[in-house]
């Protein structure tokens, strides 16, 4: 039988676990510091609690702290890892370092169930969701851990496809318990599914960046079917509703597509759908995925593009590509790893 890991759990959590096996409340601090401040990878490590504490634990238990097993660098510093998950599947986080800053993009689930037409993590399949633990450890277990300044929630899966995991993990970086990590720090990501993204603004403080893609209903269901569930217009009367604050940011992602979403027509309903809504627009490169016939615009009209939005009064950026060289875009280099284990199975 597989032992249960502890990392991910919160202080709560870590009380009803010590007091089922007998010890006292105050272990549970204990184990929460070693946790979360120390960065403990073994019960051995934790040498303020008994011996036979430790024992028990490591006869239960495990840690929950994996190390990735494979990293690619790109020519540019990006470094792209691959982590082991419960039932021999695999996750990737992405390191994008840059002048004074250092992101990572982490994983919510493995694989997803959405089916976007443009990723090729939906080309997987929906396989599981991460625990909180799986989605922190990305960040605990990277080496550069020290160095990062800023962590997104746009790798493999759907965030609020997962409320529960993403909603724990938060707490895990943010708590003063956990990584004590500032809010404003953190952004999640999300294709628009309205009641988790309401649960998600009321109860964290972290940043929302709402993948657009194209303002048209029509065609932004052909490209992501979750238009059909959640339009577009319905996301963004729902974001409308909300106090940010100053220091709160709502973004949008919009992939430029040739010929699909490109056009001035689509600046002059963005402009009409976004009205009056504080936010940014962050326009992205496509970088082609095997097997989908969607190609990038041409970096001229992207820059015509965000000329036409800034002079609709949206502040808009041109987001850098990054890590061309090493399978960067989410999902290339997991799936060349479970077509690998797929075939050793054989």
């Amino acid at each position: 039988m597989e032992k249960e890991p502890l990392f991910g759990k919160t202080p709560e959590q870590l009380k009803t676990l010590v007091q089922s096996l007998g010890m006292p409340a105050f272990t549970a601090k204990q184990l929460s510091e070693w946790l979360y401040k120390k960065h403990a990878h073994s019960f051995d490590d934790m040498t303020n609690l008994p011996k036979a504490a430790r024992e028990l634990l490591n006869e239960k238990y495990t840690v929950g702290l994996v190390e990735n097993t494979t990293v690619q660098t790109s020519s540019d510093g990006t470094k792209k890892y691959l982590f082991p998950t419960a039932g021999n599947k695999f996750i990737e986080a992405a390191y994008i370092p840059d002048e004074d800053r250092a992101t990572l993009c982490v994983s919510s689930q493995v694989g997803c169930k959405m089916g976007c037409l443009f990723c090729m993590t939906g080309k997987q399949g929906f396989q599981s969701q991460l625990s909180a633990g799986e989605i922190v450890n990305q960040i605990a277990s990277l080496p550069e851990r020290e160095k990062l300044t800023n962590i997104v929630y746009m790798g493999m899966g759907e965030p609020f496809d997962n409320l529960e995991g993403v909603m724990k993990s938060l707490e895990v970086l943010t708590s003063d318990w956990g990584l004590a990590m500032s809010p404003r720090r953190i952004t999640v990501s999300t294709i628009g599914m309205i009641p988790a993204m309401k649960h998600f603004i009321e109860n964290s403080e972290c940043h929302l960046a709402v993948s657009m893609h194209t303002p048209f209903h029509d065609e932004r269901r052909k490209l992501m079917p979750i238009e059909n569930v959640y339009p577009i217009a319905e996301v963004i009367e729902t974001l409308r509703s909300y106090d940010f604050g100053k220091q709160r940011r709502v973004s949008f992602e919009y992939i430029m597509f040739k010929g699909i979403n490109d056009t001035p027509k689509h600046v002059k309903e963005i402009a009409k759908l976004l009205n009056g809504l504080r936010c940014r627009m962050n326009l992205i490169r496509f970088h082609p995925i095997p097997d989908t016939p969607l190609l990038s615009s041409t970096e001229e009209t992207i820059q015509e593009f965000r000329e036409g939005l800034v002079k609709k009064g949206i502040r808009t950026t041109v987001r850098a590509s990054r890590g061309q060289d090493i399978f960067a875009a989410c999902g290339l280099l997991s799936t060349k790893e479970l077509v690998k284990q797929q075939a050793s199975d054989f």
